[in-house]
């Protein structure tokens, strides 16, 4: 297996990406291989800066970078020699076997999709990130920002993509699946809410729990919670500052750091002809570690063919 990583996408990029990946690497086992892709020159001379045998890495040397602020359209037709860009071209060609990038979130959509293409009867592709509960382990949100205006047939499909990634890649025994709404009773809800509401009810492709509040959010009424994209982003932007008002207020709290990014690595884009998981921009060398082998367990999942199945 080959796994693709993008070493100059992030705002700490290369030095964060490549002392990743060194950490990456030191727990792969044999038969698995980590490519970076970005400037060879620059990741050779951060590996002997830190006394660590390029030998390890496969290489694939490119001269532009997409940068976060670019246009992701525009940037990965122009910038045919980016990092992001090429990654996509390696995934498609089937020379790695997953990628993945904390650069552009955007670029590494429209990659996804002028690439290695949504699966055949997936609607929308759907971000996806983990959620702590209070009573250990964690649940899965989607979407969280690839989609924010949905129609309901959306979050169906959220709901398919969402219990089989749960349980494919993280081990859920028919894992709950619930809709994230402003109440917990059938009729709660906006218009998106309330159409999508029985459509999951009847569908009958995965174990639908009902609606939930978003002060059960963290609790184990469900494994997977199903939302809208702009709903889904913000729910996840105020997650993650409860680790960080942790940190300012010195609270010293077990369940508090499990909101720590770094521990989930990033966000897998579900629905596409490959595992593809993107990483946050200001991602540390722990959580580029932890996104290779997000990306990684993807592979070894068969996860893509089990969506494939699912979506004939």
């Amino acid at each position: 297996m080959k796994i693709g990583l993008d070493i100059m996408g992030g705002d700490f990029a290369p030095q964060a990406t490549v002392l990743g990946a060194i950490e990456a690497q030191k727990t792969l086992p044999e038969g698995q291989q980590l490519v970076l892709i970005g400037d060879k020159d620059v990741a050779f001379s951060i590996l002997r800066e830190h006394s660590y045998s390029a030998d390890h890495f496969e290489f694939v040397h490119t001269t532009e970078v997409i940068e976060m602020g670019e246009h992701p359209a525009k940037a990965v037709i122009k910038k045919a020699d980016s990092s992001i860009s090429v990654g996509f071209q390696l995934l498609k060609e089937g020379k790695i076997d997953a990628f993945s990038s904390a650069g552009n979130t955007g670029a590494m959509l429209v990659g996804s999709v002028l690439s290695v293409k949504t699966i055949e009867g997936v609607l929308r592709p759907a971000m996806s990130t983990n959620v702590p509960k209070l009573s250990g382990g964690f649940g899965l949100l989607l979407d969280v920002g690839a989609n924010a205006d949905c129609k309901p047939e959306y979050l169906l499909q959220f709901a398919i993509l969402g219990s089989i990634f749960a349980e494919a890649v993280y081990g859920m025994g028919n894992p709950r699946i619930s809709l994230l709404n402003i109440g917990e009773e059938e009729e709660k809800g906006n218009a998106l809410c309330q159409a999508a509401y029985p459509m999951m009810k009847e569908s009958g492709k995965f174990n639908f729990v009902g609606n939930i509040e978003g002060r059960d959010l963290f609790s184990d009424i469900a494994d997977v919670y199903v939302a809208d994209g702009f709903t889904g982003n913000v729910a996840l932007k105020m997650a993650e500052s409860f680790y960080v008002i942790s940190l300012k207020k010195r609270i010293n709290d077990e369940f508090f750091a499990r909101f720590n990014y770094e521990q989930y690595g990033g966000s897998p884009i579900l629905g596409i002809n490959a595992p593809v998981v993107v990483g946050h921009g200001i991602s540390s060398p722990e959580a580029i570690k932890n996104m290779v082998l997000l990306s990684r367990d993807m592979a070894a999942s068969g996860l893509v063919d089990q969506i494939k199945s699912a979506f004939q």
